[in-house]
Parts: structure tokens; sequence; C-alpha cells
């Protein structure tokens, strides 16, 4: 049974619209990491505190954790059954992040306290090296962990075959697994 997902990817790649969506329809509690990374206006909560809480929701049965901070991605992906990686082009993340920052998704709950949306030169720098920087732990966690199973999405087109097949699963009662072999 499919009981803990873990979402990543670059910002502006629909991670957060996946995870609410699966939350909704698979019913499995879903945790945003920006609300428990920051703080107020963008302020980092002091890492061993973040940690804390992170481990406290990992250690729960059930759930979907939405987020990068791959400083952390470990911790998840140890206790996960699937790992969706959102691997979107750089062009369709940067239209969308500017998407969201003049037109916010007021029915997502996932931005700490008095966190506005904003683009800045860091963000639109951090989306274009992401790739580059997860490789490589994408690479040793996916061996270290073959039990977990991960999909990449790199398209829309993606995104609907999982939600179509995950439905599909649901309805049926069968073994979610059965999708990704």
């Amino acid at each position: 049974m499919l009981k803990r997902i873990v979402i990543f990817g670059r910002p502006g790649s629909g991670k957060s619209t996946v995870a609410s969506w699966l939350s909704q329809n698979v019913g499995l509690p879903l945790h945003h990491l920006d609300k428990h990374f920051y703080l107020a206006n963008w302020q980092p909560r002091p890492y061993p505190d973040f940690m804390h809480l992170l481990h406290t929701i990992v250690n729960e049965d059930e759930w979907i954790i939405d987020g990068n901070n791959t400083r952390s991605l470990e911790t998840r992906w140890a206790r996960a059954d699937l790992v969706l990686y959102f691997n979107l082009p750089r062009f369709i993340c940067y239209l969308r992040v500017i998407k969201r920052f003049l037109a916010p998704h007021h029915q997502f709950d996932d931005r700490a306290p008095e966190c506005r949306e904003t683009i800045r030169w860091s963000l639109l720098r951090y989306i274009w090296g992401f790739n580059a920087r997860v490789s490589p732990l994408i690479t040793r966690l996916t061996k270290q962990y073959p039990h977990v199973t991960i999909k990449e999405i790199r398209c829309n087109a993606d995104v609907t075959q999982l939600k179509h097949d995950l439905m599909l699963a649901v309805s049926a009662g069968h073994h979610w697994r059965l999708l990704f072999p």
C-alpha cells in the first residue's frame, strides 16, 4: 500500500499542485517543507529545530512530503515508498514561478506565515542549477535505498499519466507498485 510519498524538484514544476491532488485523492496527510523550514519573511528556522520537526513527520505511518531541502532529502527518501522527482524544463518552471508571483494560488497553504511570493535572483539561479546539484544525490540514494520506487516527472503528460494510473490502481484495489516497474 502507498503510505509515504516524497515529492521534490525544481520550483515551479508543479510539486505543490500534485501533492495537494494526491493528498485529496489518495487520502494521505500532506506536509509542505517550506512551512516547517521557514519562519516569517523567509527566515530559515534553526536547522536542528527543522530536522526535529522533519523526523517527527517522517516517523509517522503515512504522509506526503512536498519540498526540496536537498540536505534533508535522504531522511525522507529512506522512509518513502515512492519518490516523485519533478524534472520539468527550466523555461516551464520560470514561467510558472512568474505566473504564481503575478497570480498567487490562494488555495495552497504551502508557505510559512508571512512568506509572500517573491522572485529573487537566488531563486532563478537555484532553478537553473537544480538538476546538476541533485543528480549525483539521486543516483546515490537510488542505489542506497533500492526498495524505494522513484518516478521522474518530465512533462505535463507524465503528471496526467501518473494521476490516471494512481486513480485506476486505487479504484481497482491494485497495489500501486504495479504502476512503476
